[in-house]
């Protein structure tokens, strides 16, 4: 019953991300190898809510380097040298410095699917968000409350 329940929570959730006004992109920052779950979910969190990360998703810029920002605003205990950063599967950032080429990640599809290894732990979290638009940006401004 719970994974059930959990199943279709989660499928709320990432459809209510899917349907934000203007969104071109949904996604998933799964953070790994964390002390415990709540940092992997401080991680998480804090590499959603950056506007930087989520700019340059739309702009098609698999910028770790603004991942790796939003992660060091965090409590979270871990060895900033040892931070992994994969996007759509391609390793871009190993051991804090620059990975695999760039040019290798494909930011086309509307599914963007981030992964931090902390190496501190063998805790995990994921959280979803999407990128930030012209359109959403527009559509959020041209009101007021």
């Amino acid at each position: 019953m719970t994974d059930a329940l959990t199943q279709v929570c989660g499928e709320l959730a990432r459809g209510l991300i899917g349907d934000a006004e203007g969104a071109r992109h949904d996604i998933e920052i799964e953070v790994a190898g964390a002390v415990a779950e709540r940092e992997a979910l401080e991680v998480a969190r804090a590499v959603a809510r950056s506007n930087l990360v989520k700019c340059a998703v739309f702009g098609g810029d698999p910028n770790w380097g603004r991942i790796v920002s939003a992660v060091g605003t965090t409590s979270a205990s871990f060895d900033a040298h040892r931070i992994d950063v994969a996007i759509n599967g391609v390793q871009v950032c190993r051991e804090c410095g620059v990975g695999e080429d760039r040019s290798l990640v494909d930011l086309s599809d509307r599914h963007v699917h981030i992964v931090i290894d902390l190496h501190a732990g063998t805790r995990t979290a994921t959280v979803w968000t999407n990128d930030l638009t012209h359109d959403y940006v527009h559509e959020n401004s041209a009101y007021s409350t």
